[in-house]
C-alpha cells in the first residue's frame, strides 16, 4: 500500500498528520516546487491546497517512482 501526502499552506495541510499523510508545508509557490520534486519514496498520491495546485500549473510532473509511476494528485477545494 502506497503513502499519502500532502502538500500546501501549513493552516490547510497539517490535520492530514492524523489520517497518517506525510505532510508537507509550503505556504510560498518557490516552496511548493521545490517540495514537489523532491517528493518522499513511495507517495502514490500527493493531495494539493488549491494554491499549491496553482503554484505546480508550469512546474514539471512529479519525479517519477522505481518502476516509471508518478503519483496520482487531488487538489482541495478553495
Amino acid at each position: 500500500m502506497g503513502r499519502v501526502a500532502a502538500l500546501g499552506e501549513r493552516s490547510r495541510v497539517t490535520g492530514w498528520a492524523l489520517a497518517g499523510a506525510v505532510v508537507l508545508v509550503a505556504d510560498d509557490a518557490e516552496t511548493v516546487r521545490r517540495l514537489w520534486q523532491g517528493l518522499p519514496d513511495g507517495i502514490d498520491l500527493v493531495i494539493l491546497t488549491a494554491a499549491a495546485a496553482e503554484a505546480l500549473e508550469a512546474a514539471p510532473a512529479a519525479p517519477a517512482a522505481p518502476g516509471g509511476r508518478r503519483p496520482l494528485t487531488a487538489v482541495m477545494p478553495p
